[in-house]
């Protein structure tokens, strides 16, 4: 059974932000994520969690400044000070909302530094990350991004977070993985979840090219949907695409490849499969 996330960064734009998290539940999603909490106080997103009965699923660490371009900070060195309090930080915010699963991002490729030492760096990050995350039963992630959409960003393939939590060595770190950045990057969606599923932590989708919503672009995903479930992936999928028109009409897939989402209206109730 698959637990698809609303991704309030990118649905539901034509309303602010917080207005957000009633749209999403009226839509039927019980599960949210986005970007980043830290622009909100704790109160205000407790709230209109609670208000709509809602659970969100992840988050991502601090990431630098993101509006000049920034992706993140684990691997660049110098700023390790800055990424070890953004840890702390952040979770303050997941203890609150009851998030048990922190993306990390790992910067971008800097040409001041050997590429060796903003490897070294990004292990140590990830390592002091997920210690910190570790007493609270807490999931760090890490993904992918590709190279087109992210120029210069660390990590493009799978194989490369593979390789980096393989380093950092820590029981609780696991896989982001995006589908619409591996498949700009790397194709072989379906082959890399088979291989390595126990790996995956969560997954965010959309469609190539324009990274809107399934059924848009050149991406079978009943197929894919379809190996995600007989994995026996437990996570959730985080709807992080751009909506071709609104967000209302490009829900509509989920009907359409036999997810519908529960109703919001129980005047009218019909039997549905619901997918989480």
């Amino acid at each position: 059974m698959l637990n698809f996330a609303a991704n309030l960064t990118m649905l539901f734009t034509e309303a602010p932000f917080l207005d957000r998290f009633a749209l999403a539940r009226k839509s039927g999603f019980r599960f949210v994520e986005y970007l980043f909490p830290y622009p909100y106080k704790v109160d205000e997103l407790k709230e209109q969690l609670k208000l709509h009965g809602l659970t969100q699923v992840m988050f991502n660490l601090p990431s630098g400044d993101w509006a000049a371009g920034e992706r993140g900070i684990a691997g660049l060195p110098g700023r390790s000070e800055e990424f070890r309090a953004g840890v702390k930080r952040a979770l303050e915010y997941a203890t609150a909302l009851g998030v048990t699963r922190l993306n990390c991002l790992a910067g971008k490729r800097l040409p001041q530094f050997a590429e060796e030492n903003q490897w070294r760096v990004l292990v140590e990050n990830v390592q002091f990350a997920a210690k910190a995350l570790q007493p609270y039963g807490f999931t760090l992630l890490v993904e992918a991004l590709n190279a087109f959409d992210c120029p210069g960003f660390l990590l493009t393939r799978t194989a490369q977070v593979v390789k980096l939590i393989e380093e950092a060595g820590m029981p609780n770190v696991m896989v982001q993985y995006d589908v619409y950045h591996a498949q700009r990057q790397e194709g072989e969606i379906v082959a890399t979840l088979r291989k390595h599923a126990p790996q995956i932590g969560h997954i965010q989708i959309a469609d190539n090219p324009g990274r809107h919503q399934p059924g848009t672009g050149e991406l079978n995903f009943p197929f894919i949907f379809n190996e995600i479930d007989a994995s026996g992936f437990h996570g959730y999928i985080g709807l992080e695409y751009v909506p071709l028109q609104d967000t209302k009409s490009s829900l509509g897939w989920l009907d359409e490849f036999g997810y519908p989402l529960p109703l919001s209206n129980v005047t009218n109730p019909r039997k549905v499969h619901s997918p989480g």
